[in-house]
This record gives C-alpha cells, structure tokens and sequence, in this order.
C-alpha cells in the first residue's frame, strides 16, 4: 500500500519526508508501542507522512484513526486522504460533533466492524459509543491543542492492545525543550520545504491596526493568494 501510494502521487518525496516515514515505519515494525512528535512547518507534508503510516498499518490489518482539533481541519485531512487512499481501495469513516442520526450511526458501526480502516475526525471519536474494532495507530494533528486526557482516551483504542501513537505540530519545538517537556516521546522533523513551495510570510500586528490587516488580506486573496 505504501508504494502504491508514492506512485499514485503527482510529485516525489523530499529526503526529509522519506527520513522521518522510516523513523515511524521502523518504531510501527517494534512490539512496544510508538510515541511520536512529528513537527515541520505549515507546507512541510506532513500529513503524507501521516497517510504512508496509515498505509503500513492498514496493510497490516490494524485500523488507523486521526483526530484534529477542530471540524475544519478534521475536513480538510478528511478530503485529502480520502483523494489519496479511496483509489487504493481503502474506505474512511468521519467522525465529529456535528455528524448525527443514520450517517453517524452508520459510521460507528463501520468503525466497530472494522470495515472503516481509517477514521478522520475530532474529538468525538473518543466519546462513548465509539468502539474500534482493531485500532493500531492514532495521529493526533495540532497535538499541542488536546488535552493530556483526551490523548490518552485515543491511545486506549480498542482496550486490549494500546495502539502506536503519532503526534503532529506545526509549531517548532527545540529539540532540548522537546527533550525537557516530552522525556517520553521521540521527536521526527521534517526540516526542509518541498521544492516550489512559496515562502509563508508571518507577520504580527496590534488590534489598532486590524483596519490595517483586512485591507491586507482583502488585496492578497485579489490577487489570488490565501491568507
């Protein structure tokens, strides 16, 4: 499934995208489970990184499950993902708050089942009524933005086998900080742009001056650029 995926891809990986796929395919290979951070900028590819892992371990027969923070980012991995795998013959289930009635409870059962083989969602995938089926690795996007408790409801997964878990932040973390703070967790960075990739600008200004910034934002989507 992996391969598969490289080359139904329009574009290669970097060297730092390959580095850090055999960093997690090689802790998904260990009989003790992962626990790892995995940080690159905003455009880095880090959620191709996350796909190819789902690959390894779908492959295996185990599910996979990501969870992001909000409904809006949660739909657009969702979107993505379901580009990349639903060619390779793999079916993702969706999962959060808003989703009720028949197509949620459709959804539940086919987590449950284990005929969904990767589930994309927010947090209500950890609520009550939500049982998987075989779960073997969770990603947790924007981790920083969970709590330590809802980290560890994922991680419990179908409460015989604690799955691998991965963790992904755009938000750059030295390593000695990461070595203070996350004693436990490995840390994979993907430290170079892929090629082409336009330069984020990031800039800060004071709430006087938002006049200032929707007329910024206002000329930049003019002229075809997201902000």
């Amino acid at each position: 499934l992996p391969e598969r995926l490289r080359a139904a891809l329009p574009w290669a990986l970097t060297p730092a995208q390959d580095r850090v796929v055999a960093e997690i395919v090689a802790d998904l290979g260990r009989a003790q489970p992962m626990n790892r951070l995995l940080q690159g900028d905003v455009g880095s590819g880090k959620t191709v990184v996350a796909a190819l892992a789902a690959c390894t371990t779908i492959q295996s027969g185990w599910q996979c499950a990501l969870m992001a923070p909000t409904e809006l980012l949660a739909e657009q991995h969702f979107r993505k993902l379901v580009q990349w795998l639903e060619p390779l013959g793999l079916t993702t289930a969706w999962l959060t708050g808003s989703r009720r009635g028949k197509g949620r409870k459709a959804m539940v059962e086919a987590v449950a089942d284990g005929s969904a083989q990767l589930v994309v969602g927010t947090q209500a995938m950890i609520q009550d009524g939500v049982q998987f089926a075989r779960l073997g690795l969770a990603i947790v996007d924007e981790q920083h933005r969970f709590g330590v408790a809802q980290r560890l409801a994922l991680r419990a997964g179908d409460g015989d086998v604690e799955p691998h878990l991965l963790m992904m932040s755009a938000t750059p973390i030295p390593r000695t900080l990461a070595m203070t703070a996350y004693a436990d967790l490995d840390v994979s960075t993907i430290d170079t742009l892929p090629p082409g990739r336009t330069p984020i600008v990031t800039k800060v200004f004071a709430d006087s001056r938002r006049p200032e910034v929707l007329a910024r934002i206002r000329d930049e989507v003019a002229a075809g650029k997201q902000v």
